[in-house]
């Protein structure tokens, strides 16, 4: 709890079978989050089991992709302040206490991991990661004329529980480019938003989105096209929620 309200964590996974306890554990030592959320997205082999050790329940998610899976911890999640976070031991779990600091006064707080200061030895943000996220930052910034966005690709953020249930039937992005979508969405809902810089550590395992510079190349041109098309009115035309 936090000045008395219940807080739930959703960690969504793949690929973090060897990460995962240890991030469950580090948020359970805390001592303030009363509700933990796993959703497995056809996770690798053993996640399980790993899962099972802690004190946190277990979702499946059939539909794959990032954005199916967070969507799906969304409407698990019955805590009235909503934490995401990855389970690959990239963030630190008592980061969670600035989110919390700023939950009475904004609706929705996004993480940043564009800080040079913040961005430990080994992490898998190098200039152009940290380039490309400022830079589709500012663009958003600039069509949607948000207050100062430093990165659009951070997954550590809180939302209050009554913000994301006006906000679900809006998601339209299922797949790894969820994230700005849930930015933009909040701004054009006139949500009270803020972004603050986290900590960003070396990943346990190799990721499958940024993994490499073309996947990530790949990714930051999804999420400009994602901006644009929004910013235009288009996505209703374009964009089909799965079946």
């Amino acid at each position: 709890m936090f000045r008395n309200k219940k807080i739930s964590l959703i960690l969504p996974t793949f690929n973090e079978k060897d990460s995962i306890k240890k991030v469950i554990n580090d948020f359970e030592e805390l001592g303030i989050v009363d509700e933990i959320i796993v959703v497995n997205n056809n996770a690798a082999e053993g996640t399980s089991i790993e899962v099972s050790r802690t004190s946190a329940i277990e979702v499946h998610e059939k539909v794959q992709g990032y954005g199916s899976a967070i969507i799906r911890g969304y409407k698990e999640a019955t805590g009235d302040l909503i934490v995401v976070c990855e389970p690959d031991d990239t963030f630190l779990a008592n980061d969670i206490f600035k989110f919390l600091s700023y939950s009475e006064d904004v609706d929705v707080i996004f993480g940043s991991r564009t800080y040079k200061e913040l961005i430990w030895s080994g992490a898998n943000m190098g200039w152009f990661l940290r380039i490309g996220n400022w830079a589709v930052a500012k663009l958003m910034e600039m069509l949607f004329n948000t207050n100062t966005l430093t990165d659009v690709g951070c997954t550590y953020r809180l939302v209050h529980r009554d913000v994301i249930k006006e906000l679900l039937p809006t998601f339209m992005i299922y797949s790894n480019f969820f994230g700005p979508e849930m930015m933009v969405r909040s701004y054009c809902k006139k949500y009270r938003c803020i972004q603050i810089p986290v900590n960003y550590k070396e990943r346990i395992g190799k990721s499958s989105v940024t993994g490499s510079m073309k996947n990530s190349f790949i990714l930051g041109v999804k999420m400009i096209l994602l901006i644009l098309i929004i910013r235009l009115r288009m996505d209703k035309f374009i964009f089909k929620k799965p079946k």
